[in-house]
């Protein structure tokens, strides 16, 4: 089996336009939940998000484009051209046959659905764009990419709620190492904030109207962000032959189903996915520093994890570091792990451990090191990063150190 390494990183989200601005932020324990922005925002009774500020799609495409581009494939567009350009590749030629991309989002075009619905029964129009379709797709965003970079290997889509990304970036994973292709662009987007969005969101009683504070005793719920997170995953052999910088390496991946409830987690399904990846990886838990968890701020959830890292590390869970970045940007639901992979390659580059903020109040169901309020310096060589969504699917991701 061949390694894979991660050469190129792009992002896009409620701490920054790009990873040198998120990383700082991670580094400060910034928030970058606000007050929505949004139409009809007097409307929600949960008025907070990460959103993105200061978007101006006209800056980054024309407008033909804009009218294809729903806002989740525009924020994925972005954050995979800043991954391409560190990576320093060229998809034409043989390379392009050779390479794919796989992406993970929930609720795709969520912004296109939301407008003409508006316009077919609120205004009272009689049709809609003849592109709405073709823009609220949830592979849109795959086929976007891989027109725009040459793709002409595998490419599509993965929709697993909010383990969409890990998902994608996992099935990424394997077929570079199966030598099926020799790069893959992946990672997820998501752009829900929007009336009907977070309308929906609302009726399932998880959502906080204040704050996200994972892990803390007083958590009321999680807060949903939006935005993108793209990397190039690429074959170790091809990116040492041209001398390319590595960020990391992915060396395990495991998914699991809980098949038991839809909407309540299970902690042998979480547990099941962490001990399946580090046996992917052939490494032994002890050698882990860091989990990024997948830490919403939700009872359930929070609890849930910690008992399952508990159960697999034994001794060793007591002397992990453990953190929520959705403290920070928001659960950007099927983009969420692709941002959240940013902070464990952070933590294996740089020695930079991101915080949980907005944590108050030790919980006695979650005593770990859940890295409070500020981040910390310590040397990393293994990370996982968690994931585990509504339908009880779970996917988790192992990196070691480049």
């Amino acid at each position: 089996m061949n390694r894979v390494v991660i050469t190129g990183a792009g992002t896009i989200n409620a701490l920054a336009h790009d990873v040198p601005g998120t990383l700082e932020a991670f580094r400060e324990g910034r928030c970058g939940i606000t007050d929505l922005d949004i139409r009809d925002r007097d409307r929600l009774s949960i008025q907070i998000g990460g959103q993105v500020h200061n978007w101006d799609p006209e800056v980054h495409f024309n407008r033909q484009q804009i009218v294809l581009y729903d806002k989740f494939t525009q924020f994925t567009l972005l954050a995979a051209r800043e991954a391409v350009a560190q990576a320093g590749l060229n998809f034409d030629g043989h390379l392009g046959y050779d390479s794919g991309v796989v992406l993970g989002t929930a609720g795709g075009g969520v912004n296109t659905w939301d407008e003409n619905y508006r316009a077919v029964y609120e205004e009272g129009k009689n049709r809609v764009h003849p592109f709405v379709v073709p823009k609220l797709m949830n592979n849109a965003a795959a086929s976007h990419l891989s027109m725009e970079f040459n793709l002409k290997g595998p490419a599509f889509s993965v929709a697993t709620a909010c383990a969409s990304s890990n998902h994608a970036m996992g099935l990424a994973f394997q077929m570079v190492r199966s030598g099926s292709v020799k790069a893959m662009l992946t990672g997820g987007s998501e752009s829900m904030l929007c009336f009907g969005g977070i309308k929906a969101w609302e009726g399932l009683r998880v959502m906080s109207k204040d704050a996200c504070r994972p892990f803390s005793l007083n958590r009321n719920g999680m807060v949903q962000g939006e935005g993108a997170a793209i990397f190039v995953f690429e074959d170790y052999a091809h990116a040492r032959a041209r001398g390319a910088e590595i960020l990391a390496e992915v060396v395990g991946f495991a998914m699991t189903s809980d098949a038991s409830d839809i909407v309540m987690p299970s902690k042998q399904g979480a547990a099941r996915a962490i001990g399946g990846a580090l046996r992917d990886a052939r490494i032994s838990g002890d050698q882990v520093g860091y989990i990024n968890a997948h830490g919403t701020g939700t009872a359930a959830n929070d609890k849930t994890e910690c008992a399952a890292v508990a159960d697999v590390f034994g001794p060793h869970a007591d002397r992990l570091m453990i953190s929520s970045t959705k403290s920070m940007h928001g659960h950007l639901i099927g983009g969420t792990g692709a941002v959240e992979l940013l902070a464990c390659i952070m933590a294996l580059r740089d020695g930079v451990i991101a915080p949980t903020i907005g944590y108050e109040e030790p919980d006695p169901e979650c005593a770990l090191d859940v890295v409070p309020n500020t981040a910390r310096t310590a040397q990393v060589d293994v990370a996982l990063s968690n994931a585990f969504a509504f339908g009880g699917l779970n996917a988790v991701l192992a990196l070691r150190r480049a």
